[in-house]
């Protein structure tokens, strides 16, 4: 089972099954599409299948540089980012929670940095990730 809700590699997603998949976590989805939009012009959104085990997320992207990934699921979504350790001890000292800096902190490492993964439930957690996302741009 893919990561992602829309996880067949032959139908590239779109506003309606997005939004059937995500329910009421769609207003948090457009939201933060919507955030970054404003705070990383100009803005490309890119639609990508990574395999049988991911399935298909949103990549926005800043000119060359991934701001983030979003992954839809079931009634919620997962926001992917690939700190550097420059932004991993930026986020030490921001007023993160414990559990996203717990969660940042047992990221699995690769060259593009370090593999963090969060659902979005909560506008608690939409907040977080707009935090983890400025704190990733300025570093």
């Amino acid at each position: 089972m893919a990561l992602s809700a829309l996880d067949d590699k032959s139908k590239k997603p779109t506003a309606r099954s997005v939004k059937a998949v995500l329910g009421r976590a769609r207003g948090h989805w457009d939201s933060l599409v919507a955030h970054v939009a404003s705070e990383y012009e100009p803005l490309e959104q890119q639609w990508g299948f990574a395999g049988a085990a991911w399935g298909w997320s949103l990549r926005l992207k800043q000119r060359k540089r991934t701001v983030l990934y979003m992954t839809p699921c079931r009634g919620h979504f997962v926001v992917g980012f690939a700190l550097g350790e420059k932004a991993v001890k930026a986020a030490r000292g921001s007023g993160l929670s414990e559990s996203v800096l717990s969660v940042i902190a047992e990221a699995k490492r690769y060259a593009e940095g370090r593999a963090v993964r969060l659902e979005i439930r909560t506008k608690k957690d939409l907040e977080s990730v707009k935090k983890l996302a400025a704190i990733k741009m300025a570093n």
